[in-house]
């Protein structure tokens, strides 16, 4: 049975989330505050993990990466912040969603059940492992940095290719436009997201069925863009 750990301090809430969660044959444990939920967390792995920012010890965010020294259970934020600047914070410390309140349950089991199937049907934590990413529809190198698709090679340029091989090594992880902007063209670019717009297009348009819809380079409006093996 999957183990979920519920970090909120908000006692009703918590309590409504716990219900629920159980009511579905979820294996549930919950922790009013960061300190508790790190221990809780260390004692009894959780297969993934809610977590809400606003904490009464520390922040959220600071659980997260704290978390992410050791853990690698995905993680769902739950948060009354709404803000861009939020949202990217958590997603850089290593969140793997990011939902604000007030929220559908049903979306919100949506999620959790997609998060915790992606840890699931990932082999290893980082497919560079094994060197070679197949899809249904094109296959990525990383050793030898080649693509190809319907037998044949995809030129790509060193950026699409640094774009691509960052999402390829996070399999079903959501990083963050910032991320993305400083890792492939530098701290300076960090609020250029249009580039990003621009060069995932391109990706897409070499490497999706249908670009318009992709299956395979998602797009999180407002926050970033995730990989889906």
């Amino acid at each position: 049975m999957t183990r979920v750990l519920v970090v909120e301090d908000d006692s009703q809430l918590a309590r409504a989330l716990v219900i629920n969660l159980q009511a579905r044959r979820y294996v549930v444990d919950a922790a009013p505050d960061g300190v508790t939920a790190l221990s809780l967390a260390a004692s009894e792995p959780p297969d993934v993990l809610i977590v809400d920012l606003g904490l009464p010890d520390m922040d959220g965010v600071d659980v997260i990466r704290a978390l992410r020294r050791w853990s690698r259970s995905p993680v769902l934020v739950l948060s009354a912040r709404s803000g861009s600047e939020d949202k990217i914070r958590a997603l850089d410390a290593g969140a793997d969603d990011y939902m604000t309140k007030p929220f559908s349950m049903d979306e919100l089991l949506a999620r959790l059940r997609a998060a915790t199937r992606r840890s699931a049907e990932a082999p290893t934590p980082e497919p560079a492992a094994g060197g070679r990413v197949s899809t249904d529809d094109f296959t990525v190198d990383l050793v030898a940095k080649r693509v190809r698709r319907a037998e044949r090679d995809v030129r790509l340029t060193p950026t699409e290719w640094h774009l691509l091989e960052i999402l390829i090594c996070n399999p079903g992880r959501l990083i963050s436009q910032r991320r993305l902007l400083q890792e492939v063209w530098g701290p300076s670019y960090s609020t250029k997201t249009n580039y990003l717009r621009v060069y995932m297009a391109q990706l897409r348009r070499k490497l999706e069925v249908d670009p318009s819809h992709p299956r395979y380079l998602i797009t999180e409006p407002g926050m970033g863009y995730r990989f889906e093996p």
